[in-house]
């Protein structure tokens, strides 16, 4: 189950958020709250991947409440649906780029599409990525979007892919500015070039005349030639590189000369060019209704250090040097920031640890045991260590955290158990059989 805060006293939003939950009740339900003490320690306590947050409501105070959510952007996360009172609103958020928020809407936009997008998620569950699921992470990931003809949706699928990227420590910050900026601009591509035939004569004559592109397009979008028109996005998330695939159903365009012309001085249309320098083996198919590219994702490296950690001193490790032994009293924490770790049970090497496993000693450290393995640091590797009584005192100060790391060990706890009991099924069959 999805929660989702609904964060206002607008009643119009409330029922919005409600009746789309109940026809997904078996995945999402909402938390209401209109008091910006309630709503900051619920997102510290209850860390919901979906927040919706009126930035009209003057008793919620939107910007305190955004300011909490990026004051620790490890733990407090994506998925942040901003509702606004006007478009001049809208245009102020929009302009801060804050990663967090995957959608800017209006009320009255929000109230129309909200079902929709709770569709969507519903649909690619898979990108909501909660904290301390990184160890069953790995491997290669596909899968495909299909999006309409309106700009929400470039954004939100957009927004939505590359914040589960980073999240999952595929992608660092610069990456994550790089690839938003080149999906914008290819899907606005396929959007205005190609799905609804906007030239680059007509769009530079609207602009010169004033208009906003959003009108122009809505008014093209309308027309029975390009509505049932789509685009197309397919992913495939590897371990070393990602790579990407846009398609339209418009009738290309003669994508040749735009790459090789030279648009530093013109209104728009940079684009492509501007893409093609913050990716790798960008190409376009000869019809040119079809762009691809990849990225290289990072490996073995976190992008960000919990908040609660970066007082501590980052320790570094040589190739197999030992990080703690087979039955050493736990007095240390380590969180994971780079490198591989090698798990030994006397000589036999039983598990490698990563990035993704996000602590080495946790189940000692907390129950007060020794040592269960040896670990030795395979390459260069670093280490935040967290001295046991500086971790308890952070605790208390910092409560959600420990309820967060309760929640880690219950989920890794509950895996377990399902991986225990599929075990025990596969030999009861085999059993069965002989």
């Amino acid at each position: 189950m999805k929660k989702i805060l609904t964060a206002t006293s607008n009643d119009v939003i409330i029922t919005t958020v409600q009746n789309a939950c109940k026809k997904y009740s078996a995945y999402f339900e909402t938390d209401v709250f209109s008091d910006t003490e309630q709503i900051i320690n619920y997102i510290d306590y209850q860390i919901p991947e979906i927040k919706v947050i009126d930035f009209s409501d003057e008793k919620v105070d939107a910007k305190r409440i955004l300011a909490a959510i990026d004051g620790d952007p490890w733990l407090h996360y994506g998925g942040i649906i901003a509702v606004c009172q006007n478009a001049r609103m809208i245009s102020e958020i929009e302009e801060k780029k804050n990663p967090n928020i995957v959608c800017v809407q209006t009320v009255k936009e929000f109230t129309k599409h909200f079902s929709r997008l709770l569709r969507i998620l519903w649909q690619n569950q898979q990108f909501l990525y909660t904290r301390g699921m990184q160890d069953v992470i790995g491997g290669q990931e596909s899968g495909s979007f299909i999006c309409g003809n309106d700009p929400m949706d470039i954004r939100f699928y957009t927004n939505f892919l590359v914040s589960y990227l980073y999240n999952t420590n595929r992608i660092s910050d610069e990456d994550r500015f790089n690839l938003q900026m080149t999906l914008m601009e290819l899907l606005t591509n396929a959007l205005e070039h190609g799905n609804l035939e906007i030239s680059y004569e007509d769009k530079s004559k609207w602009m010169n005349q004033g208009g906003d592109i959003l009108q122009l397009i809505g008014a093209r979008a309308a027309m029975p030639q390009f509505s049932n028109r789509r685009i197309y996005i397919s992913y495939i998330i590897g371990k070393v590189k990602s790579a990407f695939k846009i398609k339209d159903d418009g009738n290309g365009f003669d994508w040749k000369t735009r790459l090789n012309k030279d648009t530093t001085t013109e209104l728009h249309g940079r684009g492509i060019s501007l893409s093609q320098s913050m990716v790798s083996d960008l190409h376009y198919n000869d019809k040119g209704n079809e762009v691809s590219f990849e990225i290289t994702n990072i490996r073995n490296t976190v992008n960000n250090v919990p908040g609660m950690l970066k007082p501590f001193d980052t320790v570094s490790y040589k190739d197999k040097q030992v990080v703690c032994r087979q039955h050493e009293v736990s007095n240390d924490l380590y969180f994971i920031v780079s490198g591989r770790y090698a798990v030994y049970s006397g000589r036999k090497l039983i598990s490698v640890l990563t990035p993704n496993d996000m602590f080495i000693g946790e189940m000692a450290f907390l129950l007060n045991d020794r040592r269960s393995a040896t670990i030795l640091a395979v390459g260069d590797c670093k280490l935040i260590r967290i001295p046991k009584q500086d971790f308890l005192s952070l605790i208390r100060r910092n409560p959600h955290y420990g309820i967060f790391l309760s929640k880690m060990l219950a989920q890794r706890l509950i895996r377990q158990t399902d991986k225990t009991l599929e075990l025990a099924n596969k030999i009861n069959e085999i059993t069965r059989v002989n």
